[in-house]
């Protein structure tokens, strides 16, 4: 697990070279990776129980935009904001892209980054916890949601992509993969 100090930023500059584009792209993006996740580990809705009517508010404070997740099991729906633009939310999670992404991929133990205030939650903690442990349950690798939410073309880019990975996980300090068990011994 990472320690508190080593939390990359994402860079200021990037983020401030982000603020205008349009976020409807993204939008699109999102939502197909969010469908692919339902697709693939349905799950994850049913753990959620009565969560998963709720919405949440992930915030990503050192990116220009933040996503209201809604993670409905006939539909789970996700959208992307600008920072900032008022929105309705019962739980609130907030911090920087690395703690998020880390938290998800299991890199990072969201109770330590909790107490360490390197993220801030809001609202309905137990809808918080319930999210957590039900995507700790499913092993999401978002790389691997992204190249399935490709479909045919996933399965080109994936292997490179796979392999470039580690490099930029090193380069970042960006958990940008969940990382594959060990290998039981022979």
């Amino acid at each position: 697990m990472a320690s508190s100090s080593s939390l990359p930023r994402f860079p200021a500059l990037a983020a401030r070279l982000m603020q205008p584009l349009p976020l409807f792209p993204l939008r699109l993006a999102a939502q197909k990776v969010v469908d692919s996740v339902a697709a693939r580990h349905p799950g994850l809705f049913e753990r959620l129980g009565e969560q998963a009517s709720k919405t949440f508010l992930l915030d990503p404070t050192d990116l220009p935009f933040a996503f209201i997740l809604r993670p409905r099991r006939e539909k789970p729906e996700i959208d992307v904001i600008r920072r900032g633009d008022a929105t309705a939310w019962e739980a609130h999670v907030a911090g920087p892209f690395a703690a998020l992404l880390g938290m998800l991929h299991g890199t990072m133990d969201g109770d330590a980054l909790f107490f360490s205030r390197d993220i801030i939650i809001e609202g309905d903690t137990e809808a918080v916890l319930a999210l957590r442990n039900a995507l700790d349950d499913a092993e999401i690798d978002i790389l691997g949601e992204v190249t399935a939410s490709l479909g045919p073309l996933g399965l080109i880019v994936e292997r490179p992509l796979r392999t470039l990975t580690p490099a930029a996980e090193r380069m970042t300090g960006v958990a940008l993969t969940r990382p594959q068990p060990e290998p039981p011994d022979a």
